[in-house]
């Protein structure tokens, strides 16, 4: 016989039932976690961030999903209003110039701000509540999202190759250098505090696709700074830094690409942290009555964690004994792990 409970926690009521085969006991919940995490130290560490910023799935501290939902919307407002006061100081820039090149790196970059469209609605989707056709509501939408930034990242580091080795094969004078490093500087300084912005609130609110559009804003930020450092470098004599530097940045983002690819696709095939089945493995274990643990599966919907657990129990427990086990185990667990927003737990009765 396998207990089965079922947990409403908006109206704090509890059900439960006997059954002769599987049958699931879920919970929906709203809490706050705070957990430790370690950072990088050191020259090596703070590199390696610009380009693989770590994930703080453990440490995630926003645990409502509309609240949650709501944040993602916000940093996608912002980060497009920062993004469009950039564009236009930019263009300001160009209209004093009256340089091309100038004019068409301001194009691009206005042109990959918009990415962060389909992350505003996939986020505003997320809100929507569960139907009859999508019975888990629509959070994947957030990463068919993130496939699409994932591919503009690509397109970005395809388009600064080609420039730079046609610059190679076909050098080309720089001019209006001054406007040029003035532009560039503007670039960097509007999209890496976008990224910035966009990377924070992905981790806090455990948006993979959100820190990836954070990454995307970051590769955006680089080429900028290459056409800070080509006006140097032409400035000093050496005109084929502008190539040059091209290169390095092409590498910049091929790396960027890596980090954002690994983590919407990881999502995407329903991969979690390791530490977080550690950590609902042991909570589940450690609480009075649970004989054994079976198994711990998790997957994410959108920036939403979903688990499901098997436990062993003492079969000569009663429904209401085998209820208040259930409950109570099913109650830690959602307070250990962070970013969970429901849990379905099969409780059986242990073979002697």
């Amino acid at each position: 016989m396998t207990y089965y409970l079922r947990m409403h926690a908006d109206s704090c009521t509890s059900h439960a039932y006997a059954h002769g085969d599987d049958h699931p006991h879920g919970h929906e919940h709203g809490d706050d976690h705070s957990h430790g995490h370690q950072h990088r130290h050191g020259l090596r560490g703070a590199v390696k961030e610009i380009f693989a910023p770590h994930s703080h799935d453990v440490a995630d501290s926003v645990d409502d999903a509309l609240e949650s939902s709501a944040a993602g919307i916000r940093a996608v407002k912002i980060s497009l209003l920062v993004l469009g006061l950039t564009a236009v100081a930019q263009i300001v820039v160009v209209l004093v110039s009256g340089s091309v090149a100038l004019a068409a790196d301001t194009i691009h970059n206005f042109s990959d701000a918009l990415t962060a469209v389909p992350l505003w609605i996939a986020f505003a989707l997320s809100t929507k509540a569960a139907t009859r056709r999508y019975n888990y509501g629509l959070g994947r939408a957030e990463d068919l999202a993130g496939l699409f930034v994932v591919a503009m990242i690509a397109l970005s580091a395809i388009v600064a190759g080609y420039e730079a080795v046609m610059r190679l094969i076909h050098p080309e004078p720089v001019t209006h250098l001054g406007w040029l490093a003035l532009a560039g500087l503007i670039g960097f300084v509007g999209n890496e505090w976008v990224a910035f912005y966009r990377i924070k609130v992905g981790r806090r609110v455990g948006s993979a696709a959100l820190v990836a559009d954070g990454l995307h804003a970051r590769t955006d930020g680089f080429t900028s700074l290459a056409v800070l450092f080509a006006a140097g470098g032409t400035a000093l004599g050496f005109p084929l830094a502008d190539p040059i530097i091209g290169l390095v940045i092409t590498v910049a983002i091929l790396a960027v690409l890596r980090t954002a690819a690994r983590d919407v696709f990881r999502r995407l095939l329903d991969g979690v942290d390791p530490a977080m089945v550690d950590i609902a493995e042991r909570t589940l274990a450690a609480h009075p009555g649970v004989q054994a643990v079976r198994s711990v599966r998790m997957r994410w919907i959108g920036h939403r964690l979903h688990a499901d657990a098997e436990l062993d129990v003492d079969p000569g427990l009663n429904l209401a004994q085998a209820h208040h086990i259930a409950h109570d185990a099913e109650h830690e667990l959602t307070h250990a792990v962070p970013k969970l927003a429901s849990a379905l737990i099969h409780a059986y009765p242990a073979a002697h």
